[in-house]
């Protein structure tokens, strides 16, 4: 599909002054050396995403079956958005002693991650269903815990898939606070701890987007992104701040003036709700782009990035537990974010399917295919390579 992409070296994804060229329109039509054993093989523009991109298709034509969700997805929608609403009700309408309230909060937590991991995700990138009304309103799900569908349809869909990995671009791998998540940024003394003390903070996650969204959602009017989807600066701001108005009155305010339970105490039960949740996303997100094995290229001095798009969608990412079905069920399909960006227009309830038919594509034309093979393998590697980031190059070696 694509060959090499010219992006702009602003730091802001936006359109380059004379061009900004990704794929299909490049001049470059030059050939791609990818490494295999010891010998090296060609892999020429197009060649291989349009071979498998026709081989998914045929999978999907010989089933008679939509790359759509389906009844089980909406099903499974229904059963995560209970498990984040149910205990909400119970807490205010059943008198509940201190530990069953922290239960509550800690399904409500596991529930606000699965809305993210598996429904809102797939109705963002419009696979959810093939009813346009039932994409948005699962799409909207992002404001059951006071985000903003636009910022992450901008942030994910936009930046995040098109530069992935790429320094300076995507924004998922910038640093976070103490946090080094490439190993282009800039390094600090105290990153040499973070293998320790990165899965803790990544509980700040959810919590941190209650404020950072604001200044997102200001840089991306500024940046003209929020024009580009056709939306309204002023309407987005208005709708963020109004989100998260009748978030705090109804998660917070509810329970104060409903429950026996002090206004220090819902704030701790909100904040651990919010912990869990973030815990979890930021880990399952993790695992797929920064473990060994993945790259985090930049571009050269011409903006250009030298690989394949699809390519590149290969070298930056990894697949992960794709045998643990209650896993699979619960993440939406993100143990198997190889098939998500290389078809992100495919519902996640199809990557187990086609799982076999791009990792056999990609090993015919000896592309690396990065796969942990269980949770706790992903979970080693990450923090591994967390241990790296923290220390210069030149110490790496040594780890090894």
């Amino acid at each position: 599909m694509f060959s090499d992409w010219i992006i702009g070296l602003s730091g802001q994804p936006t359109p380059h002054k004379t061009k900004w060229l990704i794929g299909p329109n490049s001049k470059d039509t030059s050939d791609h050396l990818q490494q295999k054993g010891k010998g090296m093989t060609k892999i020429t523009k197009r060649e291989f995403y349009g071979t498998l991109r026709n081989r998914v298709n045929d999978y999907f034509n010989s089933k008679g079956i939509s790359q759509k969700g389906n009844v089980g997805l909406f099903v499974k929608a229904v059963i995560i958005i209970s498990i984040y609403i149910t205990p909400f009700v119970i807490f205010l309408t059943i008198p509940v002693n201190l530990w069953q309230a922290i239960l509550l909060v800690i399904l409500m937590g596991i529930g606000e991650a699965g809305i993210g991991m598996a429904v809102m995700h797939d109705a963002a990138h419009d696979v959810f269903s093939g009813k346009r009304w039932v994409k948005r309103l699962f799409a909207s799900t992002m404001y059951l815990f006071a985000s903003n569908t636009l910022n992450w349809k901008i942030q994910h869909n936009l930046l995040h898939h098109t530069y992935t990995n790429i320094y300076g671009f995507d924004q998922d791998i910038e640093t976070k606070a103490v946090i080094r998540l490439c190993n282009h940024a800039p390094l600090k003394r105290f990153h040499r701890l973070q293998h320790g003390y990165a899965f803790f903070l990544y509980g700040l996650m959810t919590l941190s987007k209650l404020v950072t969204d604001f200044g997102q959602l200001i840089e991306f009017n500024r940046s003209g992104n929020t024009k580009k989807q056709q939306s309204s600066p002023r309407k987005e701001l208005a709708k963020l701040i109004l989100a998260k108005a009748l978030f705090f009155s109804i998660i917070v305010g509810l329970p104060i003036w409903l429950t026996s339970f002090l206004w220090w105490q819902v704030l701790l039960g909100f904040a651990l709700m919010h912990i869990v949740a973030g815990m979890i996303m930021s880990t399952i997100f993790q695992m797929a782009h920064v473990v060994e094995g993945t790259y985090q290229p930049i571009p050269d001095k011409d903006g250009v990035v030298h690989f394949e798009w699809a390519v590149h969608q290969l070298r930056t990412t990894s697949d992960f537990a794709r045998n643990n079905f209650l896993l699979n069920w619960y993440v939406g399909g993100l143990n198997f974010q190889i098939k998500h960006y290389l078809f992100p227009n495919i519902s996640h309830i199809h990557y187990k399917r086609i799982a076999p038919i791009v990792e056999k594509t990609a090993h015919e034309f000896g592309i690396m295919y990065n796969l942990k093979p269980t949770f706790v393998a992903a979970l080693a590697s990450h923090q591994r390579r967390l241990k790296e980031l923290g220390r210069p190059a030149s110490e790496i070696y040594w780890l090894l």
